[in-house]
């Protein structure tokens, strides 16, 4: 499992640092723990919140219903969580462009 990622009760977590403003959602490289992901929004009134979660549920050809933000809703440091099932899924996506 990629260092950023861990398992618990059944779900998936995900640490993240947050680039909000970007000209495009995009994975970046792991740094210090931390997938890097380039946010095409502002962070502002949870817009970029907003799209983070949508872009990993287009990527993972899932529902933003299940991906939550567990942690970081005002921070750039955050953390998903997202359902069991989408393990090798993230883990390919991860690995495919980092």
């Amino acid at each position: 499992m990629a260092e950023c990622m861990r398992e618990k009760d059944g779900k998936i977590f995900l640490d993240i640092k947050a680039a909000p403003g970007s000209s495009k959602s995009a994975l970046s490289d792991i740094q210090a723990g931390r997938l890097k992901v380039k946010i095409a929004a502002a962070p502002e009134g949870g817009k970029a919140n907003a799209e983070l979660i949508a872009f990993f549920a287009g990527a993972l050809g899932c529902a933003k219903k299940d991906i939550t933000l567990a942690l970081g809703e005002k921070s750039r440091l955050k953390t998903l969580a997202f359902p069991a099932k989408l393990k090798e899924r993230l883990r390919a996506l991860i690995e495919k462009n980092s």
